[in-house]
Order: structure tokens, then C-alpha cells, then sequence
């Protein structure tokens, strides 16, 4: 049974290739199964996304089927693309605050850049 989030292994074939790929994450938001696609995608893992259009039809189909889900399309690739994977889901946010050099606005821990005039965070503090 699918779970929340949830990241696991299922072999089945990609775009009627006959061509193995595996499962490595699904979730009831396509928001959320784009971003982490998006992720891989920047790490060089190709990705295929099954279910985008498929919401639709819940209801119809039991809701958990219609879910989005995110398929690694090279076999070799798989084991990085769930340590990738598990290491997102799992991250902590941050939580350091830090004061912006250029205009003297505090920031959340989480943003990199100042909201108010477009400067980085020092480096010193984006390694806390």
C-alpha cells in the first residue's frame, strides 16, 4: 500500500520501451513529487513522472492509484536518486537566523538571499 511521501522500490517498463525503470517516490501532491524531480534532475538523474493527469480520475479509482509518481529511468542511477531522495525528506529546516550585510534586515535561517535588496547570505553563516 502507497504511503505519504512515501519512497520504495517497484520495477515496471518506461515510455513502452520495454526498458526497466524503478519507483523512487510518490505522493498525493504533484507539487511536491515536481519538486523532488526537479532535484534529481539538477543532480543529472533522469526522471520520468507518471500520474500527472491522472487526479482526475480519483473517486472513480481508488485515490492512492491516481497518485503522481516520480520513476528513475536508468537502472544504474536508482541507488543515488533514493539516497537523494530519503536525505530531502529527512532534512531538518534550518532554523539560524541571519542579519543581511548590504541593508541590516533579518532573515530566516532557511533563505539564502536578502527578501529586501537581493544579497547573498555571508558565506560564513550559510556553512552554520
Amino acid at each position: 500500500m502507497k504511503q505519504r511521501g512515501e519512497s520504495r522500490t517497484v520495477v515496471g517498463t518506461g515510455l513502452g520501451s520495454g526498458v526497466p525503470v524503478k519507483m523512487v517516490y510518490t505522493a498525493e501532491n504533484i507539487l511536491m513529487v515536481s519538486h523532488i524531480r526537479n532535484v534529481l534532475e539538477a543532480h543529472g538523474i533522469d526522471c520520468l513522472l507518471r500520474n500527472q493527469y491522472l487526479s482526475g480520475g480519483a473517486g472513480e479509482i481508488p485515490p492512492m492509484v491516481v497518485w503522481p509518481e516520480l520513476w528513475v529511468t536508468d537502472d544504474a542511477q536508482y541507488p543515488r536518486a533514493k539516497e537523494l531522495v530519503d536525505a530531502y525528506l529527512t532534512a531538518a529546516p534550518r532554523e539560524d537566523s541571519w542579519t543581511c550585510p548590504s541593508c541590516g534586515e533579518s532573515m530566516e535561517g532557511q533563505f539564502m538571499i536578502c527578501w529586501n535588496c537581493g544579497a547573498s547570505r555571508p558565506e560564513n553563516d550559510a556553512d552554520a
